[in-house]
């Protein structure tokens, strides 16, 4: 169901791999709500994913662009605002990898390039892009840039490795920056701590199966979903939450307000 909750609204979507991605999702709920968009992803992403089939569903255009590279953020920028016919009203970041997840590195036997690697691509991003579009005065006044999280960064999740570490400093830079986007710009920056989600990045993490039934049998509600978390991230993209900046917004179910639940105690609990 549509409300033309994005109707005349313009933005940019970073991260969309293949239609498991939950900015795959948050791509096509905004297009239903009325959008205009550009796609972009890293070139190596969009070579591993199906970004063409969801820029033609959407009436969209891609362009390709490395999050760690500022001169790539700056052409993006400029070239969505000459497509787009205009300043931006939303931005999605929705960007995170780990090599030393990926290569299978203990936490405490990390390779420390790669660390400052994963840091770049999944935290420093987020300031690098965030600083682009304020130097730039791309944003519309009331605008919302919205970048998702876990909540790792607050909590131990053992095998969620240096991935917690860099969700800490992407929440940071979401307070620090959403300051000075907000008093100086009227523009809104907020993250969402979303569920275990089966997309291709959280699969990626050693146990997550395990943890995934884990995390539905803690929350009341059961994990929150990929589309479920479109569902709100377009109403932080929206005029309906024109007030809501420098939070971190759990989107799990209740998970984050648990201490344990009956469901659990009964797997432990014997006859």
């Amino acid at each position: 169901m549509s409300y033309n909750l994005l109707k005349g609204k313009k933005g940019i979507i970073f991260g969309a791999l293949d239609e498991n991605s939950i900015a795959w999702k948050t791509a096509e709920r905004a297009h239903e709500e009325g959008a205009e968009f550009v796609l972009t992803n890293a070139p190596i992403a969009m070579r591993m994913g199906t970004i063409n089939q969801l820029a033609e569903k959407t009436g969209s255009q891609i362009i390709p662009a490395d999050a760690t590279s500022v001169e790539d953020l700056e052409n993006l920028v400029e070239k969505s605002m000459e497509i787009l016919g205009g300043k931006l009203d939303f931005v999605l970041h929705s960007i995170g990898m780990s090599i030393n997840v990926r290569k299978g590195r203990h936490y405490t036997d990390q390779k420390y390039d790669w660390t400052q690697k994963g840091t770049d691509v999944s935290a420093m991003s987020f300031h690098k892009v965030m600083q682009t579009l304020y130097k730039a005065d791309a944003m519309n006044e009331w605008g919302s840039i919205v970048a998702l999280t876990y909540m790792a960064a607050q909590r131990v999740f053992p095998d969620y490795n240096d991935m917690a570490d860099n969700k800490a400093y992407l929440e940071s830079i979401a307070r620090s920056f959403g300051y000075f986007f907000g008093t100086d710009k009227k523009v809104r920056v907020n993250t969402i701590s979303q569920s275990p989600t089966p997309t291709t990045a959280g699969s990626g993490v050693k146990g997550f199966e395990g943890f995934f039934s884990y995390a539905e049998k803690m929350s009341p509600l059961g994990n929150a979903t990929a589309l479920e978390c479109a569902d709100y991230t377009i109403t932080l993209f929206s005029d309906l939450t024109k007030k809501v900046t420098l939070q971190n917004l759990f989107h799990d179910g209740g998970f984050s307000n648990m201490g344990v639940s009956t469901k659990i105690m009964e797997a432990f609990t014997k006859d």
